[in-house]
């Protein structure tokens, strides 16, 4: 249930802070008080679009924080999917819109995702207002009355999953069919392409090693010139880089014996003496074996110019990205040539797919079927009461040629507002006033089969007075008995039979107008009743109209029961 709503800067609201009660409870107040403004804001936290234009005139955000009980509602397993914080107690959603139109949704002080809002809103609270009548008139919403009064809510989870994995393998099987005509027509040219890069032999780094090579068949006369004189300038026998090195090296070392600091000098001399000593016969060898074989650069060309021609004709840069190509018409290969004993498997699973997606869509469509028929008896008893003695109310099946997410059902309201009319769709034939009396029926047999969250009905009393406003009134306050039921409304026989009352209101001075809403008390109550009976001017008999009113919304638990 909503325990309190607060609001800040939102619209005319500059700082809203309300509790909410459990069972009945009535909003009234004047139009254009701003009961709507509230119902916008509380949208906001169960994930409506925002719009900055709603921020309040002088401030750059707006904020609106609703707190929930939730400790019936077993959402452990929702909040663990979506990674929120849970509290098996209370959960509080709050959004912060900016001016620059940025909007931000939280979870219990969790930044939240607004598709996840929206999906937990739906958890918490219903807003039934005018424009939801609209649903009744939609197919796959009267779809949706049935399931939930038959408790179908398992058996169609396992039909969504059997029936989207159906969809799944039949898409699998379209793809196959149509990859195998084109692999068909192109299978001989796959084939060439893999023989071709196969037959080469390609090996990694292969073209570096081979271009390196070259490189140096190539300059071959170069490479021992400049081997050959490093060699002398090393180790000749005059004036050579050795010979020098050897003659420090013993001068340093006899320096040693008045002068300490010699030691370092000749121990570096000495390393690079014999390092030097040590390259002087590996270039002298270096020298004598590099020689130019033509027949082998011969070879390294044609080998070159192979992978060369196959990275042109193949528009790639590397014998890398060849062999990555070879690996990918392998594939394609092993593809086509399993490609029957494949088909052969995904048409049988598929079909067996489909063979338990009928068994489950035949099981919705009796239990829908078994339900249906207490649904038109309850309904036309729920409603009939509310100035339509004489209507009639039947569910329509239509048989679907191919199953979809629903099943094979379509289903259609046919409705009458006379004993002896024709039955005809509900969206063609019920007025305003009878769709919003069968929606409140409708509702009020969900809240008895099934735990509702909280529901609040926008002026759902639109277009009936007198007794019907008093027989509406009592199913109000027996849903009320089952979920929180919140009615914002007009009629004084409604006000009357909540068990509590709240009033929004305007107050206005020389520079701003705030929407305000506050509980009522019960002297307040009667005050507010009678207003609503006479209008601005209250008389002794709308007040005492009020208050016979009042103490028959006090006195009329005991009889809810026959509704």
């Amino acid at each position: 249930m909503l325990q309190s709503l607060t609001i800040r800067n939102y619209a005319l609201i500059s700082n809203l802070e309300i509790d909410f009660s459990s069972g009945f409870s009535v909003i009234t107040g004047e139009t254009g008080a701003g009961k709507s403004i509230i119902l916008g804001a509380l949208s906001l936290i169960l994930g409506a679009r925002s719009d900055a234009k709603y921020i309040r005139s002088g401030t750059d955000k707006c904020l609106i924080e609703g707190v929930f009980d939730i400790s019936s509602y077993n959402l452990e397993q929702f909040f663990n999917e979506k990674g929120l914080e849970y509290d098996p107690k209370t959960c509080i959603l709050r959004r912060e819109i900016w001016i620059s139109g940025k909007s931000r949704a939280f979870v219990n002080d969790s930044p939240a995702a607004l598709n996840d809002l929206r999906e937990l809103g739906a958890f918490l609270i219903d807003i039934h207002s005018q424009h939801q009548n609209l649903l009744l008139a939609d197919n796959h919403f009267q779809l949706q009355v049935l399931d939930v009064l038959a408790q179908n809510r398992d058996l169609k989870n396992r039909y969504s999953e059997v029936y989207k994995n159906y969809i799944l393998l039949n898409k699998q099987v379209a793809e196959l069919k149509e990859d195998m005509v084109k692999q068909q027509a192109e299978e001989d040219y796959i084939r060439f392409q893999f023989n071709q890069i196969d037959e080469a032999k390609l090996k990694t780094d292969e073209e570096t090693a081979l271009e390196g090579e070259r490189k140096i068949l190539l300059n071959v006369e170069e490479i021992k010139s400049v081997l050959f004189h490093v060699g002398q300038i090393l180790s000749s026998e005059e004036n050579s880089v050795l010979s020098a090195l050897k003659e420090a090296l013993s001068a340093m070392q006899n320096l040693r014996r008045i002068y300490p600091a010699a030691e370092e000098a000749a121990g570096r001399i000495e390393s690079a003496y014999l390092d030097l000593k040590d390259l002087a016969p590996d270039i002298d060898a270096r020298q004598e074996r590099i020689e130019f074989q033509p027949e082998h650069l011969k070879d390294i060309n044609a080998r070159l110019d192979l992978i060369y021609s196959l990275e042109q004709k193949h528009h790639l840069d590397s014998v890398e990205d060849l062999l990555a190509l070879r690996k990918s018409l392998a594939e394609q290969i092993s593809t086509i040539d399993h490609s029957e004993e494949t088909l052969e498997r995904l048409e049988k699973a598929s079909a067996e797919a489909f063979n338990e997606t009928a068994n489950l869509a035949a099981m919705l469509t009796e239990s829908r079927h078994k339900t249906a028929i207490s649904f038109e008896k309850q309904l036309v008893d729920k409603v009939s009461v509310l100035g339509m003695p004489s209507m009639r109310f039947s569910v329509n099946f239509t048989a679907k040629t191919n199953p979809d997410i629903t099943g094979f059902d379509d289903v259609t309201f046919l409705f009458s507002a006379n004993r002896n009319s024709e039955l005809r769709p509900v969206a063609s034939t019920a007025s305003g006033g009878e769709i919003s009396r069968l929606m409140l029926g409708i509702k009020a047999l969900i809240a008895g089969a099934t735990s509702l969250p909280a529901i609040i009905f926008d002026e759902i009393d639109t277009g009936v007075s007198g007794e019907t406003a008093d027989k509406m009134a009592r199913i109000l306050r027996n849903m009320g008995q089952k979920m929180q039921v919140i009615a914002i409304s007009h009629l004084p026989q409604i006000a009357a039979k909540g068990e509590s009352q709240y009033l929004v209101y305007k107050e206005e001075n020389n520079t701003s107008t705030e929407t305000r809403i506050r509980r009522l008390t019960d002297d307040e109550r009667i005050t507010e009743i009678a207003r609503i009976l006479s209008g601005a001017n209250l008389t002794e008999a709308a007040v005492e109209n009020a208050k016979a009113l009042m103490n028959s919304g006090k006195n009329m638990d005991k009889d809810l029961s026959c509704l």
